[in-house]
């Protein structure tokens, strides 16, 4: 049985596909663009998986402000995702204006993937998997989990989704050399 769900459930991407660096990704951005992730070499990357109907929704405007305030050495980026309780539903398109509407989010947003399960993102399996980011292994727990990557692409730290961005240990993290 425990094969049966792990087959089910688990991600099927072939290691092959996952790169070893951060910096060797691309993405689909929430726009029709293309977010590389080599282009924030130097930089640190704050990757947060985001829905529009969660209780924890209103992190978008402390993200927001977290980018404003640290922009010129951090990015953050988010990636919609649908994996908890269908909170998640939108279109990118209607994703984008509700972002934009709601809370004048200016900071890239990927395409909507999955963080999870089956057809996890390989950009959450090297987050997720400690054989790809040298540093944990951790599984999504819902909605707004952050991500924290140095500016020589190591993941430094993973924030629980009820933890805010403007949280002293995200902004200690963040501020650390």
């Amino acid at each position: 049985m425990l094969f049966f769900f792990n087959f089910l459930f688990a991600p099927h991407a072939n290691s092959k596909d996952i790169p070893a660096s951060i910096y060797d990704f691309k993405v689909a951005g929430l726009d029709g663009s293309t977010i590389d992730f080599s282009k924030y070499k130097g930089k640190k990357i704050f990757i947060v998986n985001t829905a529009s109907k969660c209780g924890y929704t209103p992190q978008y405007a402390a993200l927001e402000k977290l980018y404003e305030k640290y922009k010129d050495k951090m990015v953050i980026i988010g990636f919609p995702a649908n994996n908890f309780l269908f909170q998640e539903p939108g279109s990118n398109e209607q994703i984008a204006t509700f972002c934009q509407k709601n809370y004048g989010v200016t900071f890239p947003m990927a395409a909507k993937i999955s963080v999870k399960g089956r057809n996890m993102a390989p950009l959450y399996q090297w987050l997720t998997i400690k054989k790809y980011n040298n540093f944990q292994e951790s599984s999504v727990k819902w909605n707004f989990q952050k991500y924290l990557i140095n500016e020589k692409g190591q993941l430094v730290a993973v924030f629980p989704p009820a933890t805010t961005p403007d949280d002293a240990e995200v902004i200690k993290a963040i501020e650390q050399q």
